[in-house]
């Protein structure tokens, strides 16, 4: 099958980016990729809502022209690809596009689309603001507490994807090469030769486990963490600290066991904010010299003269820690960086805390060439495909981010109080109305309708 050519809307003009700001016409083409599943339920109710914004913010002087492309099942259907490479070279040329939950092929081809697209694009940053809207049910008690912005790296920790299976030859040879070049860390893979898999195949024999062959069992993955990788990443989230005034940065990470890859990053954290934004941030780093140099009261005092004159916290946390700090005291965080597993855990047990993942928002943006994929961070949920039923707050609440990205920030204001209101009114969808007393259970493009009301 041929690959999906695209023909821009006509009236459309392209975004471009400028001395790293974006220029945003007033009619600019968004590509956007329905999603797979529910996807076509939740992208017709969410266009109608981004559209009345605008149209609504704007008087009309404003409008997107959207250009479908094609990735996941429906692109595999028709096209027979699951990704592509005209999909991919649409969201490159017109820099802002949205996209819907995807279907991940099973058995072999791309491990995910969704990491493909942000990999392809280099989107470094993963962009996932947590915040709670009146009246959403939540299973802690001060959800209103919740109001967090987390920097997720997109592009390396294991998500990168270098993983080599048990048994493979690949892996065989990565396992050689670490015995002979570092017999002691060798030494830490317990099962790393089949000598030591065989003793311990025998004791679990000795206590009545069924007898097998073994072998060297055991499969490898390489964690990257680079100084580069983690400047960009601190870098956008200091910038985006500084501009919305918010008090802090916390640098996420699992340094204690992971010295050189998680620790490395929580160390080139600070010196990023200290080399780029001395005039803007106080760090505990910082506090930590000065406690050394004149004592715990000098330090003390410093950072309240630091804070009070509007500087920005750079402070660190433990990644297990956090995610028990942020039910216990969630208001201590406000803007957190972090690398790519700890921030997958974080954003999805944040976005429980305020109403589950179907009406978490996401983003994933390269700042520096000003390519952005704002998306459903929910999966495609195929039991409830084509039932007008699920919520399709994630999706909207997406369109608010690129909206604000965009610098249309009248149209993202007016989607935040049409949030608020339509579910102050209790006329929600099923996975809130089950959980709100008094709720009036709406369809999704019934939500859709509810919300462009109250516009």
């Amino acid at each position: 099958m041929a690959e999906p050519t695209y023909t821009a809307p006509a009236g459309g003009g392209k975004i471009a980016i400028q001395h790293g700001r974006l220029n945003v016409p007033d009619n600019p083409i968004i590509p956007f990729i329905e999603g797979d599943g529910t996807g076509a339920d939740i992208w017709r109710a969410s266009v109608r809502v981004l559209d009345a914004a605008v149209a609504k913010a704007y008087g009309g002087k404003k409008k997107i022209h959207w250009l479908e492309v094609f990735a996941g099942e429906k692109s595999n259907n028709q096209f027979g690809t699951w990704l592509p490479n005209s999909t991919v070279e649409a969201c490159r040329d017109y820099l802002v596009s949205m996209k819907g939950p995807l279907t991940t092929p099973v058995g072999g081809g791309i491990r995910s689309l969704n990491v493909a697209l942000r990999q392809m694009l280099d989107l470094y940053v993963c962009l996932r603001p947590v915040r709670w809207f009146k009246g959403v049910p939540s299973p802690v008690k001060t959800p209103e507490k919740v109001d967090m912005v987390i920097f997720r790296e997109n592009t390396e920790d294991i998500y990168a994807g270098i993983e080599y299976a048990a048994g493979s030859e690949a892996a065989q040879k990565l396992l050689d090469f670490i015995a002979q070049n570092d017999p002691k860390a060798f030494d830490k893979i317990r099962f790393g030769t089949k000598a030591k898999a065989e003793a311990w195949q025998k004791q679990l024999e000795a206590i009545g486990a069924p007898h097998r062959e073994v072998g060297v069992d055991v499969g490898i993955g390489i964690k990257p963490v680079s100084y580069l990788g983690t400047e960009r990443l601190v870098h956008s989230a200091i910038s985006y600290a500084i501009q919305n005034k918010r008090k802090s940065v916390t640098l996420v990470h699992k340094g204690n066991i992971m010295k050189f890859t998680e620790g490395a990053f929580r160390n080139w954290g600070y010196e990023v904010a200290e080399k780029f934004f001395p005039n803007h941030t106080y760090t505990w780093e910082t506090w930590e010299k000065t406690k050394a140099a004149q004592g715990e009261a000098a330090a003390n005092a410093e950072q309240r003269a630091a804070l009070a004159a509007g500087k920005v916290l750079i402070k660190d946390a433990i990644a297990d820690i956090t995610l028990q700090q942020v039910l216990t005291r969630p208001d201590e965080f406000d803007v957190i960086a972090t690398l790519n597993l700890n921030g997958d855990y974080l954003s999805d047990a944040l976005a429980a805390q305020v109403g589950g993942i179907g009406i978490a928002p996401g983003g994933n943006i390269n700042y520096l060439t000003g390519h952005a994929v704002f998306e459903a961070t929910h999966g495609t949920a195929p039991k409830y495909a084509n039932l007008d039923k699920v919520n399709p707050g994630s999706v909207i609440l997406s369109g608010e981010m690129m909206l604000r990205y965009m610098g249309w920030l009248d149209a993202a204001d007016t989607i935040i109080s049409a949030m608020d209101k339509a579910i102050a009114n209790k006329r929600v969808t099923y996975d809130f109305a089950r959980l709100m007393d008094g709720a009036t259970e709406v369809k999704c493009s019934e939500f859709g309708d509810e919300l462009i009301k109250n516009l």
